[in-house]
């Protein structure tokens, strides 16, 4: 299941991601979302049932919540018109986008609004996440006093990323771009956290991705997902230890457990890890959007 690659007549695959596969239309792509799941910068044997679907409609949802504030990568053409075969393009539907070449910029834009995950590990070391300095006293999953802009480098598939300042991905970018990546990424991360409470979802912190399409910053990949984000169930929020969650911090922690190296090949997934996962998926996608 690692290869789950669909076979689209007349439509060459292009790139093969640690979950999507990118396929080449010609003027747009088509950004399909299988079931693989990474983590640790590792593909898993395993797949979760339907991840890739809950992925596509939960993107599908932000971008076109927060169409107003920034443009995104989705083209107005439908998959249909470059997949003939009904059943598939059905099946596509669920799980892809189509969507417009644009050029990715070299940096994945982070927003922290709460200590946790390696932000909470750098601050009990130093009381800082990624560099910036913050307040003495802080516990684990405490809300920051002002969500925070923690870029970081791109990784391909099998190395890690890392963590940079805004001074080096200023010198990634075009003059101004660096600003205008940080001003939004925090804007619409203010707008998603507020919306999420009233659905009883805590984003504890989220990872964007922007590209330029003719000159102009536009939001691409996946937005505010199980994936890309934490999200912490408001019920249960209690600061000062790690939160249950509705995204793939569950398998991390059993990877955790189990004692692997995190060095690929990772470990076959139990089946309740399989079960408990993608249920966990479902019940973020229904709150969120519902």
């Amino acid at each position: 299941m690692l290869d789950q690659i669909f076979s689209i007549p007349n439509v060459p695959l292009i790139k093969q991601g640690k979950v999507r596969d990118i396929y080449d239309l010609g003027d747009d792509l088509l950004m399909v979302a299988s079931d693989r799941i990474s983590a640790f910068d590792v593909i898993l044997p395993t797949p979760i049932p339907d991840k890739g679907k809950v992925l596509t409609q939960v993107s599908r949802f932000w971008f076109k919540k927060f169409a107003a504030i920034i443009p995104n990568h989705l083209s107005p053409r439908s998959i249909a018109e470059a997949v003939k075969d009904p059943v598939l393009a059905a099946e596509l539907e669920l799980r892809a986008q189509r969507v417009r070449k644009a050029q990715p910029l070299p940096i994945e834009a982070i927003v922290r609004g709460y200590l946790s995950g390696s932000g909470w590990k750098e601050y009990q070391k130093n009381g800082t996440v990624c560099g910036i300095k913050l307040p003495a006293g802080l516990r684990e999953s405490d809300p920051l006093p002002e969500p925070i802009f923690t870029p970081s480098t791109k990784a391909e598939i099998g190395t890690h990323d890392e963590n940079i300042t805004f001074d080096q991905a200023e010198k990634l970018m075009e003059k101004g771009l660096a600003k205008k990546v940080k001003d939004v990424s925090i804007r619409i991360y203010r707008e998603a956290a507020a919306y999420a409470r009233t659905r009883g979802i805590i984003i504890a912190d989220t990872k964007f991705e922007f590209g330029l399409l003719n000159g102009e910053l536009i939001l691409i990949d996946e937005v505010l997902t199980p994936d890309s984000s934490r999200f912490w169930p408001e019920s249960s929020y209690q600061p000062g230890q790690g939160q249950p969650s509705f995204d793939k911090q569950y398998v991390r922690d059993w990877l955790i457990q189990s004692g692997w190296d995190m060095k690929a090949p990772g470990p076959e997934l139990p089946s309740e890890v399989v079960r408990n996962t993608a249920a966990k998926y479902e019940e973020a996608f229904k709150r969120l959007t519902a």
